[in-house]
């Protein structure tokens, strides 16, 4: 279950630290209080949608951490997945939210936002407007009524076969080309196959012939080089120069020391330019090899142009090609093959598709008749449910069967699809029943009710608040909620308000106690005026919840 909830710096919410419990926690406010920044935590912890200017004002992040405390036998699945909780079964969820990115983590290991939908998928559900609304898509149907039936083993197997029934189907459909068509295209693959075939290429060739490029093309480029230092060098006659200043120097001692230089300077010179001829000449640069590898570099890289980054790739594509070529040089006998082994799988896939639609059927009548006496406790008057079925003319990977759930909520009228009969709060307090009946097959542990109120008052609340009270008897529920009938239920009881701190405005959270409790509960019966005939009301009305919630969960709604 969820044991803490710690949000830093998100909107309105500058600290909130909530600690939850077992059973029914329920949280009230005022409107505009925080609810939906609440709820909207949670769901971009869980990998959610971050809207922009989520982070508050002043501050370089926001953070969201949820903290759960895992069973044994949710341990084993999630460990399974690669997931493992600290040997006192807590598992840490975080995501930090940044104004251009965000960073989620399990147990400190920073995770796709996938990854972390599939595993937080394993410990809580969430259900608001949104996904009472998904209630009017006949795929939701479908996913209900088999999560009542218990058929994910049955629905793995069918989802297999029809992976494989689609490469079988997608190969077949390669055979069905006219004669022409095909012979072209062997044709085609003839003069590729032949083409690569010729071309003999190794594996590693192009990297050592590239090797070899850079070594004749250096060899190159020092001849030149070294050549134009030597045209340089020898270009200095530095020994006229020599005899020119002894000549002068006859008539003046002073020079004597630059004869001497230019001496050594033409010494120096002559050593340069036989060193620079000594290594020309030990140089070897085979001109016929080093066309040779520039040929054969320039027939690998236009054969890579053609079919395939690196040796590799051509050699898988000359691979494939020649399969292909196969295929249609043997067609007949291949096209025969996939078609039997197609329609092999056809029937299998058939077979398992009509398992799988009798599985539903036998538990849909079942299921139809639970939800029903379910709506008939949430204050539905006369209600009839019905589950539709319809064969596809394809398969999918869920079969072949398409429901729908049908609904009447007054009496003498038949029964039509939720969309055209149910209305926002109608749609609530089926998603409500339903969840009840599934209460027993969901191993969720922790369920999140937003607007689950949604259109309903009086006596319908007061239904509403038993179907939460018996769930909440068998797992966490929290729920936001502003009607007193369902917040008298409480086991946890949490007020969020707003309050004025330095000049902004933020978003508290704090746990009610006993009287505090019933002071809420009277704001909420009475308004802006709580007198002490609404307080008295208030305190009768947590009385009786706690009566009616301890029989509830000791023998059943």
């Amino acid at each position: 279950m969820l044991l803490e909830l710690h949000v830093r710096n998100l909107a309105l919410i500058e600290r909130a630290d909530v600690e939850f419990g077992e059973g029914l926690n329920i949280l009230t406010g005022e409107t505009g209080s925080g609810k939906s920044i609440f709820m909207g935590s949670v769901n971009m912890a869980l990998g959610g949608k971050v809207p922009r200017d989520m982070v508050r004002k002043g501050a370089e992040y926001a953070y969201i951490e949820l903290i759960f405390s895992v069973d044994e036998e949710k341990g084993k699945i999630l460990r399974q997945m690669g997931v493992t909780p600290d040997e006192d079964g807590i598992l840490i969820i975080s995501r930090k939210i940044m104004p251009s990115r965000s960073v989620s983590r399990i147990n400190d290991e920073t995770v796709t936002l996938g990854r972390l939908r599939e595993i937080t998928g394993l410990l809580l559900d969430i259900h608001g407007q949104h996904e009472h609304q998904s209630l009017l898509y006949r795929s939701k149907h479908l996913e209900i009524l088999d999560c009542f039936a218990g058929v994910e083993k049955m629905k793995k197997q069918l989802a297999e076969e029809y992976r494989r029934y689609c490469s079988l189907e997608e190969a077949a459909a390669g055979f069905r080309t006219d004669e022409e068509t095909r012979r072209r295209e062997a044709d085609f693959l003839r003069f590729e196959v032949d083409e690569i075939e010729d071309a003999a290429l190794k594996p590693g060739e192009e990297e050592e012939l590239s090797r070899a490029y850079r070594r004749f093309m250096g060899s190159r480029k020092i001849v030149e080089a070294l050549s134009a230092a030597y045209a340089a060098v020898t270009a200095v006659d530095v020994g006229e120069a020599r005899k020119g200043v002894e000549r002068a120097a006859e008539y003046e001692e002073a020079l004597e020391k630059l004869k001497d230089q230019l001496f050594d300077a033409e010494a120096i010179l002559n050593d340069v330019a036989h060193e620079i001829t000594s290594y020309l000449d030990n140089m070897v640069f085979d001109e016929e090899e080093f066309r040779r590898v520039e040929s054969r570099l320039d027939l690998i890289h236009g054969l890579e142009a053609k079919y395939g980054s690196g040796t590799e790739a051509v050699l898988r594509a000359l691979q494939e090609k020649k399969e292909r070529l196969n295929e249609l040089e043997n067609y007949d006998g291949l096209k025969q093959k996939a078609e039997q082994e197609l329609e092999e799988s056809r029937e299998r896939l058939d077979l398992l598709c009509e398992k799988l639609s009798e599985r539903r059927k036998q538990a849909a009548s079942g299921l139809a008749e639970k939800i029903r006496r379910s709506l008939l406790d949430l204050n539905f008057l006369d209600v009839e449910f019905e589950i539709s079925f319809r064969k596809l003319d394809k398969y999918t990977a869920h079969g072949f069967d398409e429901v729908e759930f049908l609904i009447s909520t007054n009496p003498g009228e038949s029964v039509k699809p939720l969309g055209m009969v149910a209305s926002g709060g109608e749609l609530s307090r089926i998603m409500l029943a339903i969840k009840t009946v599934l209460a027993d097959t969901d191993d969720v542990p922790t369920l999140i009710f937003d607007e689950i109120d949604t259109g309903i008052s009086g006596r319908t609340a007061q239904k509403v608040s038993e179907k939460l009270a018996v769930i909440s008897g068998s797992r966490q529920v929290i729920c936001i909620t502003h009607l007193p009938q369902i917040a008298a239920m409480a086991d946890y009881h949490f007020e969020m308000a707003k309050e004025p701190k330095e000049a902004k405005t933020v978003t508290t959270i704090r746990r009610l106690d006993g009287r505090q409790q019933i002071v809420e509960l009277a704001r909420l019966l009475g308004g802006a005026e709580i007198t002490d005939a609404v307080l008295q009301n208030a305190g009768e009305m947590k009385k009786l919840a706690e009566q009616t919630k301890r029989q509830l969960r000791e023998y059943g709604a």
